[in-house]
This record gives C-alpha cells, structure tokens and sequence, in this order.
C-alpha cells in the first residue's frame, strides 16, 4: 500500500511538472501561450480491440493531424447501478495516456448522452428500469444517477487534464442538445456536475448542428457546429452570429456516414469532403473529422434512428466511409486529407504504421446446435408482458409465453413491439414482426383450445437520437390482443445470451431458432472478414465474445474479426440463427477493399 501512495505521489509531481495551458482568447486558442489550431479527428476507444489503439493512434498523428477527440460511453463502464468497469477495452485512461505518448492531444466528450449511433446513446439501459426517470431534464433521479457517475469518471479522469501534466485540451458539456430541447437550466446543471467533478480547470464547449447553436449552447461557453460537406459557409456564419469573439471550431464534420439494416451502404464523394477541408483550414479553423476512424460497434452496441415513427437500426460496422476503414487500412480519403494538410501546414507527416497482416479462414461447417426451446431459463410470471429493463435484461432476446384458452380466428396485436419478433403456436413458428416496418399485426387462425403461444423479441438496438430515446424500453412493452381480448398470464424467458459456452450443444441438426457452435484451426493470426452471407438473422461470437450481429437483408454481409480476439490453436465460433438451417457453413475472407461489404 505504501509503495503505491509513494508511486501515485511521484506521478502527480511529474504530471504538474509539465502542466501546460489552454485557452480560447479572442478568436484563437492558445496553448501554453501559442497560437494553436487543433486538428482533430474522431476515434471511439471501444469500437477498436485496445490492442490496435496505438496503431489507430499513430496512423491519426501520420495524417497530419494533432489531436484526438473521443466519447466516453457511459454504458460501457456501469454495467450495473454502482458497478464500474475500466479494464480492457473500456479503459479509456490508458487510451488517453496512449494518445500523450504518440504526441497527441484530447477533446473529451463524456456525456452523459453521446449519440454516435452506439446502443441508447451511451446511456446505460437500466435507467429506464422504474419508468419515472426523465431523461436529458432536470428530474432530480436522471441528475443523481449523472451526478454519481461523473463523480467516478472524474477521478478517472481529471488527472489527465493538461493544467494536470496530461493531454486533454476540451472538454464538451452533453452533446447536441440543441437537437433535443432547449433547457438552459438542465444544461447548466451538467456544467455544474462537470464542475464539481474535476473538471473546473477544463476549457469546456456546447457541440449542436447549426440550426441548433442557440438552443444548445451557454453564457459564456464556447460553441462549435457539427456538420457535413457543402455546409462550411453557413456553418461558420452561424458560428461568428453566435459567438463573434470566438474562435471557429468545427465539432464534428461528417466526412462519411454510418449504414443502416436494409438500407444501402453509405459512400460519400470525396471532391467536396476535400474542398470543404481544404478551405475550413485556411480560413484558420479547428476541425474535428468525424469519423476519422470508424470501427465496429461489437456485439450489441449498435443504435438505431427514428423519426418518431419509422425505427431504423444500425449495422454492426461503423466503417462510416471514414479516412481509415473499419479494419484500420488507409484510404483514398486519408491520403487525400494527409496532403492537405502537409501543404497548407508545411509539414512532413510522419510514416503510415504497417497493419496487421490480414488471413483467408478455409470454410468450416457448424457441426453442434441446440434449439432456443430446449435451452431456456427459468421463467418469471406476471399478468402483463414485462420489458427486459424489468427483467434487469440490457440486451440480446426475451422469449414470451402464455396459453389461449379457447380456439380463435383474428388479428394478434402487439402494442409496442420493441425490435423485432417470432410467433409461434405449439411450437411452430406462425409469423414474425418488424418494428422497421411498422409491423403490429398477425392474422392468426388459432384450432386447438389451450394453444401455446410464444413471442421471442430481439432487441434489435436502442434508439440514440431525438426524444424517442424516452421510450426505449425493450421486449413487449405494452399489451397484447388476441381478436381484441388481451392475453394475460405470462411467463417471460430472459435471454440476454452472455454466457453463450454454458450451452449444451448436440451432434445434431437444427432448424429455426437455434445455437450452433463450430471451431478452426490456426497456425497464424492476422485480421480477418467473416463471411456470413449465408446467414438469416442473429449474432456471431468469437471464442466467447459477441463479434456482432447478422441479417441476410444487408448492406452489411461480412463481419470484421480483429486478430487479437483469435488464438493460434483451435478458435471457437458460435452463432444464433433465428433462422437456421442443418448445415451451413462459415469462411474468413482476406478481402477489405470492398470495406466490408
């Protein structure tokens, strides 16, 4: 114990040894009493394996650019009220000491809503537990649980602040308010909370899209825009109307987009991303690229859009159409970035950092299922269909259960179905449901009195923009009707499927919704592709970690496997299939220049 006091001492005095300075004065920022213009671009740690953030890191720095900018994702740190996780991928403290080591400086955006197309906004899903908490106010409850965490994160953090010898720069008061409400009072009490919590010391910003600046910013604070190409002028206009003595930063320019499912894959031209650029820098702006790399929301972290009505989930890939694709390759984008930025700076980049060698998988047939049925929990009844927030469930399926005392022909209606559903009578599946497609109803001819019926729900991912993110509670989360009757008496089966090896598997086939479990060989380890076009819909997982999700509708028919999640020797593959077949195989491919598509 005492050597550790004596170590954290030492690093304190270092760290203030060489504590610098940064500021907004006038129209420009100043760091440690110089003119500075941050060039930045946009890295989320856990969207990339922590063993490539070095690499992700100096292939930032070769592009010319000074600064890194991040989330923190509160979701992934309190997985549970009072339970906190920094370790792995989730340590966002040894991201941020990488960056100060590769000469790197850091905009922090800790939230505690973040957007980034991540599952609920970053929010942790058993806020939604109880009902009552008002999310994004000044609801008393939200602000606790907000107040609690940074509390946490600041210790975590603040040590890392540059007036503390570390490299962080900013730091953003939520995120994009503007596009939410235009609460002054709620704003200014997370800027409160910030405060409190270590970071009073902090340059800190508001970040809104243009049309929002006004109702998302503060007295006082700085402001930057967010937006994408061919809306550079106007951006800036509305940055100098809004804050005249300030300096003109740019949050987040799009250069690129995220896909969605069914949708079609996002590519953006590349001439005006390049013009936009070009100009925002010589007219001595801070840019902040978003994405300049990607990555891949892993397992279930994928959001989802809404426009209050249509949902709208995102794929696994964040590829983003960004200047380092989702494997971390250098692309026409980033050398195009890379050039300008050595012209208008007059500075040599450093060498692009080689890659990890990328590895074909020969194909391999998933051997070993069991059925969704026959491997089912214990079950929880009530009179009502519960959400999985009041299964203590984050993520994954919940299977719902309930007997039809008498024979009936009619519409089965399902009020708030939350993502996507099978039904099945007796066992044999009848239909499935697609919140995508608005799709409430189910023409059903029930024969048989005291029929089973059973509604397995995906959470296809929580919506992570606009006031819709209010009602993100997953499962039924509202009544079901059969002919207009509702059905009562339920048994609910939590599924969050996190302990997918526990399973007892069989040598035998299986169709419909089922497990299957597979293993390869190998000798060398390098990044690969999994081909899994020949997939229904479901999750892969990788020697027991959930890569991401599979559906056969697209854009998204390969899934990114990072050579750090394989092992020389045997590797072990699992999928569920909510339509699987008795034999199909699987293979790894080598080919990226598709980016993933």
């Amino acid at each position: 114990m005492k050597t550790f006091v004596i170590v954290a001492l030492m690093f304190i005095i270092i760290s203030h040894a060489f504590a610098g300075e940064f500021s907004a004065e006038g129209n420009r920022f100043i760091l440690n009493g110089a003119p500075f213009q941050i060039l930045s671009g946009e890295i989320h740690y856990p969207r990339v394996p922590k063993e490539y953030w070095r690499n992700r890191l100096q292939s930032l720095k070769a592009m010319g650019l000074n600064t890194v900018t991040t989330y923190v994702f509160w979701n992934q740190h309190e997985t549970s009220p009072g339970v906190y996780d920094f370790t792995g991928d989730q340590d966002v403290a040894q991201f941020i000491r990488m960056a100060q080591e590769e000469g790197l400086y850091v905009i922090l955006r800790p939230g505690p809503y973040i957007c980034a197309e991540w599952e609920f906004g970053g929010f942790p899903a058993w806020l939604l537990k109880d009902g009552l908490i008002n999310l994004r106010s000044n609801d008393q409850k939200y602000l606790n649980y907000v107040s609690t965490w940074f509390s946490v994160l600041g210790k975590v953090i603040s040590p890392l602040l540059i007036q503390n010898g570390g490299p962080i720069i900013a730091v953003q008061i939520e995120n994009e308010y503007g596009g939410f409400g235009r609460d002054k009072k709620y704003l200014e009490a997370i800027h409160q909370i910030l405060l409190k919590n270590g970071f009073a010391q902090s340059l800190m910003f508001t970040s809104d899209g243009i049309k929002d600046l006004s109702k998302g910013n503060l007295s006082g604070i700085l402001s930057v825009a967010n937006f994408g190409p061919g809306n550079a002028d106007e951006a800036f206009e509305a940055l100098r109307k809004a804050r005249p003595e300030a300096p003109l930063m740019v949050g987040e320019y799009w250069a690129g987009w995220f896909d969605e499912w069914g949708g079609k894959h996002q590519s953006l031209d590349l001439a005006p991303q390049t013009k936009d650029y070009e100009w925002m820098l010589s007219q001595g702006a801070s840019v902040n690229l978003y994405m300049f790399h990607g990555g891949t929301s892993f397992g279930w972290m994928n959001g989802a859009n809404s426009d209050g009505r249509n949902y709208s989930p995102d794929v696994t890939s964040y590829d983003y159409d960004s200047a380092l694709d989702e494997s971390g390759r250098p692309t026409k984008k980033y050398f195009a970035f890379r050039e300008i930025i050595s012209r208008l700076t007059g500075k040599n980049p450093s060498a692009v950092p080689e890659l990890t060698p990328v590895i074909t998988l020969p194909e391999f047939r998933m051997r070993r299922s069991i059925s969704v049925f026959d491997s089912l929990p214990k079950s929880v009844k009530s009179l009502h269909p519960l959400s999985m927030e009041q299964m203590d469930q984050a993520y994954g399926y919940i299977l719902y259960r309930a007997r039809l005392k008498r024979s009936s022909s009619g519409h089965l209606v399902i009020e708030g179905l939350h993502d996507y559903a099978q039904v099945y009578i007796d066992g044999k599946l009848v239909g499935t449901l697609d919140r995508r497609l608005d799709q409430k109803s189910l023409k059903l001819n029930i024969r048989n009195a005291d029929a089973r019926l059973e509604i397995l729900v995906e959470n296809s991912g929580r919506i992570n923009y606009t006031k819709a993110i209010l009602n993100e509670r997953k499962g039924i989360t509202g009544n079901v009707k059969l002919s207009g009757s509702m059905i009562q008496n339920w048994e609910q089966f939590s599924l969050p499927m996190n302990n997918i090896s526990s399973l007892k598997f069989k040598d035998e086939g299986c169709e419909g919704a089922c497990f299957y479990e597979s293993h390869f060989n190998l000798n060398l380890l390098g990044d690969t592709f999994l081909d899994v076009s020949k997939l229904g819909k479901g999750m892969v997982w990788i020697n027991g970690r959930p890569l991401g999700r599979i559906w056969k509708i697209g854009p998204q028919k390969k899934l990114y496997l990072p050579a750090p999640w394989l092992k020389v020797g045997e590797n072990v593959v699992h999928v569920f299939d909510l339509e699987g077949r008795s034999t199909w195989t699987m293979k790894g491919l080598s080919n990226s220049n598709d980016r993933l598509r």
